[in-house]
């Protein structure tokens, strides 16, 4: 029992998906942002173009 517990916390092989999970969930923070921040930027903008139009 104590040897396969030793090898489950030595194993490597699942390590890279996790990080790859991680780095994936990172950016895809970085883009809710970038969105978020743009969307009130290009809301502004359009609400311009539009009054300038009208």
């Amino acid at each position: 029992m104590l040897i396969s517990l030793r090898r489950f916390v030595h194993d490597q092989r699942g390590a890279s998906s996790i990080e790859y999970a991680i780095i994936a969930s990172g950016v895809s923070i970085v883009i809710v942002g970038v969105i978020a921040t743009l969307g009130s930027d290009l809301k502004s903008l359009y609400s311009s173009v539009a009054s300038a139009l009208k």
